[in-house]
């Protein structure tokens, strides 16, 4: 538990949540300002800042959460989509350094738009970026 951390506070008990979900490694409740209305999040209780300090381990605890709560969300919002999404780091839109999965419901025709598309330049520079990227794995 880091001292600081809302959601480790959340976790602790010590900062009420609408509770949605929970087992021994997992918590999943509602976004207090959601993006669309059942939005949740899911997340680990053990403090782990991004998705690149998680425990391997825990991922099929937290992927069995969101397929739980993912259904769950959908049933009871009577949504027709869901998008699942998880951001990293201040720069990615990161407002609270715990690894923590977004659930939101989506409805066709709701407007939202997560992401505007650009392009590359040509094939050079995505064959080029591939290799760099390969090579780093």
């Amino acid at each position: 538990m880091s001292g600081n951390c809302v959601f480790c506070q959340i976790v602790a008990g010590k900062i009420p949540c609408a509770k949605l979900y929970e087992t021994e490694t997992v918590l999943a409740f509602l976004d207090i300002a959601p993006v669309r209305k059942g939005h949740a999040l899911v997340l680990p209780k053990a403090h782990h800042p991004t998705l690149w300090d998680l425990p391997a381990g825990l991922g099929e605890d937290l992927l069995a959460a969101m397929q739980a709560v993912g259904r769950a969300v959908m049933a009871a919002t009577g949504a027709e989509g869901l998008n699942v999404g998880m951001n990293n780091h201040a720069a990615a839109g990161q407002l609270v350094p715990h690894a923590h999965f977004h659930l939101i419901p989506r409805h066709g025709g709701d407007g939202l738009s997560l992401w505007a598309q650009s392009a590359y330049a040509g094939q050079e520079e995505i064959t080029g970026l591939a290799q760099a990227i390969r090579a780093k794995i």
